[in-house]
């Protein structure tokens, strides 16, 4: 489905390259007033020392928000130890202690309730090391801090703190498809002298992109009406039958259009639940 500015700018994700410096917040704003939109919101907060992938969601895909923070992460950083350790003997304490399911407790500053919570770090290694300070990448799984493994990992070793940290990937968004504030202001330049908006739609990721990580199943139009004001779906409005788990969540389609996002209940002729749906706008 090939869809106009306008509604890109609607229900699109532009993935951000946020530099050092600013909230995540205000990036976020800075975004929503270079595009002009009615609201904006950033999927998962960076501290403002920390670069990288800052996914923003525009106007009706903001309600896509904690949809599509909950996946891994990657980052890329530097650490300084306290004490001088080699670098092998580091990844050993790293792989026998900080990868897998681990307990980690927020840090004080944290927005977070303080309390010990399971996460999981699939990918912890230190790439290069010059004197006391060591690069490394760390795959984590969403909710992770990573400023606190560095402090936990620290305590192993005689201590050691971050000095850099850069996100290159949070979901299905990557550092080699975000931009830069700059570039994004350039790519407006012609949408708003009204010749061309090719640039600017090609750096915003349409919001139906969401079944990238959800199931998806799709609904006939018959009762589109009925669904929008919050019927379930029953058995006859699917296209076809799916074999998906009960309590799953599914996002559900007629066509290309994007309906809204389900939990699977599977039970007599109810098929699913609304989590929420996606109104059509009166220009619709």
């Amino acid at each position: 489905m090939k869809k106009d500015i306008k509604q890109l700018l609607e229900f699109g994700i532009i993935n951000i390259d946020k530099p050092s410096g600013p909230t995540s917040f205000d990036i976020s704003d800075m975004v929503r007033r270079m595009l002009r939109v009615r609201k904006t919101s950033h999927f998962g907060t960076l501290d403002p020392k920390v670069t990288g992938v800052l996914p923003i969601a525009l106007n009706r895909a903001c309600k896509l928000t904690g949809y599509f923070m909950g996946h891994d992460k990657i980052y890329v950083g530097i650490m300084k130890i306290h004490e001088e350790r080699d670098m092998k003997e580091i990844q050993k304490i790293i792989d026998k202690e900080f990868l897998g399911k681990i307990q980690q407790l927020p840090p004080v500053r944290s927005r977070v309730k303080r309390q010990i919570r399971e996460r999981e770090v699939k990918k912890f290694k230190l790439m290069e090391q010059n004197g006391k300070d060591i690069v490394f990448e760390a795959h984590v799984q969403a909710g992770t801090y990573i400023r606190k493994l560095i402090s936990d990992l620290g305590d192993k070793i005689g201590g050691a703190h971050m000095l850099e940290l850069r996100r290159t990937q949070a979901g299905m968004f990557e550092e080699k498809n975000s931009i830069t504030l700059y570039e994004l202001e350039e790519a407006l330049e012609d949408t708003l002298k009204g010749t061309s908006s090719e640039k600017l739609a090609k750096i915003i990721t349409p919001g139906e992109s969401i079944r990238n990580f959800y199931e998806s199943i799709e609904l006939k139009e018959d009762n589109l009406d009925k669904i929008f004001t919050g019927k379930p779906i029953q058995n006859e409005d699917l296209i076809k039958k799916y074999n998906i788990k009960k309590g799953e969540t599914v996002c559900a389609f007629s066509k290309d259009k994007f309906i809204g996002i389900y939990e699977v209940i599977d039970s007599d002729d109810i098929y699913a639940k609304s989590k929420f749906v996606m109104q059509p706008l009166s220009s619709e």
